[in-house]
């Protein structure tokens, strides 16, 4: 019933409908705005839910209540089934499920077969089946990423039987004691699971089955998902819980009809918690959880204009949001570091990036074995107490610009050349020197304890080299000066003079209250500790203070730290980069202290080591006096115009060449470029000419064959040709896929670190995505219509048994609706071309034995360097 109480005649030999009036009163909302957001805000502030206004759609055969879902997009509201109560229901119920199952087992086939072919370390083996024998030897280590990746691969490794004792030398042989092949089948299990789950997906947005079943074979069969999931690497963990995270946040959009009842909370929490652990992951986590933000603050705002809601209910969306999407990824992010604390709680290579007190309570550390307090002659380590600081370190390399002299540097691993001596300033006359050491007699005077306003030199014991300072601009830091090594054991001058500040201690607190500038000896309360107290190196002659910046020096500096005497106004506030602490301590005219140290705080130490994963991998630049042949750049990307030897080429290797299957990744760079299109045509439109299916054009009869009233004429409006759920739909789906790889991709354009092409994997995923939408958009979603001739079958009539011979084929085939034999000639097209270019390059993800020539009409594009 049409609601204006009109009749409506159609006429059915024309197939149209028939011009009709439209009511004269003028609607209470915007002709551009979207129709549920103006029957909401139709409704009073606070009204009930159940008082929902009927709005009546030009598409519909009589009134609807506005529904949340069926204008958000994603999956139709599906109603729930009574329980079997026979096998027949029981298999029709979960026929859906038959797919998805299909092709999981599918992709344990291609993710497991020849998996053991290689037995050798293949590619970043090296570096991630190192991590997993730390673990297991439970040796501290520092790498650039977050360690929940490399936690997994070290249980694959504990449950798998490996002990820890294989260093993972790159392109080493694996010894029989070592089970790789368990440990590449555990981890290739997290790629078998991107399957299942790129189905679900799509299933969540919305798509229609046909889409589905192309995205799970896009995710099945391209070779670089493949290839990539089969090693001992971090990437499968990666696209894992990108890909749940996804899902996740799909099936939460489809629980917002229903807020905060246990669903609705069970998925939001379940996507704050993926958050974090793909962001626990790799850093590269962060993509997928700004896509989860902008997609929360959009809905947020949505739901501000809504108001039918409170401001009590407000809030508790906001509060909601708060807890799940930002306070709980933390909290999962946080334990992740806490576990690997405690696990790694013995020495291990990575010691140097913490604190000096973090170290000195890890087993087999010796720091605490050191003399206690510090003096004249003694040779130290010396660390920089900022977060991600590192030792203070000289080589014999010099600058090649400013002064010429010896670098001074800071370096976050332990060597022989983070050694310093404290000496005494050269104006004092008492000292006396050992010509053959270069260090100070001790015999020639008592022990001196250093304490604050003490003027001391520091003196590099393998070269005796002092560190020095001049009015030399700094490399890189131009404000501040130059801090070289200068002179020797008996050459020098008052350049090299430091006076110590002394800012307190960690344990003892305020040390200088115990000084008396008229005693001539020093109040043991007020002498200089190893490990805790907090020390700044001024310059005599400069007034500056010898700092440890977060800039790194070019190659001929070893990208370590820049070191440069920072200067400070008076009363500003002290610069974390000029505080140091004594970390090694030796002396051997003092005695070893037995002490027990308090632990650094759990928060000082995450966040410590956190800013030196960012600045440790900040520093992974290119070298432009060195090529890459492994590195590719982002626009190459897209549309496959590199790929990566990720093992040896010989002829008697396995090779594999990481790339990825040709069709999917040109049909997903080439569908976002379309959407693009697609999206600003609709936009146009709609501004143009509305919304919906469009107004009809008024009755000849209508005002008396007159085309306007009291002046003014009579407009029509065609509108955009989708409904209100088709138009969301699209947004959706867009806004998910789109969002998702933009977020993904355009940060890659401006990091300055080195980049390759399994960066762009996460990627691809909202590529597919774009893909199999722009499909469904254009062909899987468009009704089937009868045909129109009166000589075929009806649809209905047609089943599979009727087809057994192959004229009963075509006949059934041709008496299924145009448009669903479009959909199946697409589907097979699509699936064919995909199905059929895995196949073609296999080879580059299951191993190419022999010569790889061989192997023939690999190289599709020349840039690939599979033959040369």
């Amino acid at each position: 019933m049409n609601p204006a109480g009109r009749a409506v005649a159609v006429d059915f030999v024309e197939d149209e409908f028939e011009e009709i009036g439209y009511p004269e009163t003028l609607p209470t909302y915007s002709p551009h705005m979207d129709e549920s957001a103006a029957a909401r805000r139709r409704l009073g502030k606070g009204k009930p839910e159940g008082a929902e206004e009927k709005v009546w759609y030009d598409d519909e055969d009589d009134y609807k209540a506005p529904s949340v879902r069926s204008f958000s997009g994603g999956r139709p509201v599906q109603l729930a089934l009574p329980p079997p109560t026979t096998l027949r229901e029981f298999i029709s119920q979960n026929m859906p499920s038959i797919a998805p199952l299909v092709y999981t087992l599918l992709a344990c086939y291609t993710r497991f077969h020849r998996i053991g072919l290689s037995s050798t370390v293949v590619w970043d083996e090296a570096h991630f089946g190192k991590f997993a024998s730390h673990y297991l030897k439970r040796e501290f280590y520092f790498d650039v990423h977050p360690p929940l990746g490399k936690m997994l691969v070290g249980l694959a490794g504990l449950l798998s039987g490996y002990n820890g004792g294989f260093d993972f030398k790159s392109g080493a042989e694996y010894p029989a004691e070592v089970p790789y092949v368990a440990m590449r089948v555990m981890l290739a299990t997290f790629g078998v699971g991107m399957v299942p789950l790129g189905w679900f997906t799509a299933i969540e947005l919305g798509m229609t089955q046909w889409a589905a079943h192309l995205v799970a074979l896009m995710v099945v069969f391209d070779v670089g998902w493949l290839c990539i999931s089969r090693f001992i690497l971090l990437d499968s963990m990666l696209l894992f819980f990108t890909f749940l995270t996804v899902f996740c946040l799909s099936k939460f959009h489809n629980q917002q009809s229903h807020p905060f009842d246990f669903d609705w909370w069970a998925w939001l929490a379940m996507t704050g918690i993926t958050i974090g652990l793909v962001t626990s992951v790799k850093m590269v986590g962060l993509f997928v959880t700004a896509l989860v933000g902008i997609y929360t603050l959009e809905d947020l705002w949505d739901k501000f204009g809504d108001l039918r809601l409170t401001t009590k209910e407000q809030a508790k969306h906001w509060g909601a949001r708060v807890l799940c999407l930002i306070i709980l990824p933390i909290l999962v992010f946080m334990a992740t570091f806490k576990i690997h604390f405690m696990i790694l709680d013995h020495s291990g290579p990575g010691d140097a990036q913490m604190s000096s007190l973090f170290q000195a309570n890890l087993y087999g550390n010796d720091f605490h074995t050191g003399p206690l307090e510090v003096a004249i002659g003694s040779k130290v380590t010396i660390k920089n107490m900022a977060f991600g600081g590192g030792l203070l370190h000289s080589h014999v390399q010099t600058y090649p610009t400013g002064s010429n002299q010896q670098q001074v540097t800071c370096y976050h691993y332990k060597d022989e050349n983070n050694e310093f001596w404290f000496w005494p300033g050269w104006d004092q006359k008492d000292t006396v020197w050992d010509p053959k050491y270069g260090s100070h007699d001790p015999k020639d005077e008592e022990i001196r304890f250093l304490k604050h306003d003490d003027v001391v030199r520091l003196v590099h014991v393998p070269t005796t080299r002092n560190i020095h300072s001049h009015t030399i601009p700094a490399p890189v830091t131009k404000a501040n000066w130059e801090v070289s090594g200068y002179g020797n054991a008996t050459i020098g001058d008052v350049q090299d003079h430091w006076v110590i500040e002394v800012l307190g201690d960690v344990v003892r607190g305020d040390v200088n209250r115990y000084l008396d500038p008229k005693s001539t000896t020093v109040d043991s309360r007020a002498r200089i500790h190893a490990l805790t107290t907090r020390l700044r190196f001024r310059h005599q002659v400069l007034g500056c203070y010898l700092s440890a910046s977060r800039t790194s020096l070019p190659q001929w500096g070893f990208k370590q730290i820049e070191v440069s005497c920072a200067k400070e106004e008076p009363g500003s506030k002290t610069a974390e980069g000029t505080i140091w602490n004594v970390e090694s301590h030796w002396n051997t005219r003092l005695p070893p202290a037995a002490r027990s140290l308090s632990r650094s705080p759990f928060i000082t130490d995450f966040i410590h080591l956190n800013i030196a994963m960012m600045a440790s991998n900040n520093a992974l630049v290119p070298d432009p006096d060195k090529e890459d042949l492994l590195a590719s750049k982002p626009w190459e990307w897209p549309f496959l115009s590199v790929g990566l030897r990720m093992c040896g080429w010989g002829d008697t290797q396995v090779k594999y060449y990481l790339m990825g299957n040709p069709i999917i990744w040109w049909g997903g760079s080439i569908s976002l470029i379309i959407a693009a299109f697609v999206a600003l045509g609709l936009v146009v439109r709609r501004q143009r000419y509305g919304g919906g299916r469009g107004t009809r054009k008024p009755a000849s009869s209508f005002n008396n064959g007159d085309s306007t009233k009291n002046g003014v004429a009579s407009a029509t409006r065609p509108g955009d040709g989708l409904t209100q759920r088709e138009w969301a739909q699209f947004w959706h789906v867009t806004r998910i896929a789109g969002g998702g790889w933009a977020l993904h991709y355009l940060p890659f354009l401006i990091m300055g670190r080195v980049t390759y092409i399994h960066h762009y994997l996460p990627t691809l995923y909202f590529a597919v995505l774009m893909f199999a939408h722009l499909l469904d958009y254009f062909v899987f979603q468009v009704p089937s219509t009868p045909p129109s001739s009166p000589h075929a079958v009806p649809t209905s009539s047609v089943s599979l048994s009727d087809v057994n011979s192959v004229p009963k084929l075509i006949r059934t085939f041709r008496a299924l609706p145009r448009m669903t034999r479009m959909k199946l000639y697409v589907f097979t097209v699509t699936a064919s071309a995909i199905l059929g270019t895995f196949w073609w390059f296999r080879a580059v993800a299951w191993g190419i034995e022999g010569p790889v020539r061989d192997t023939w009409g690999l190289a599709w594009r020349e840039n690939w360097n599979i033959y040369h």
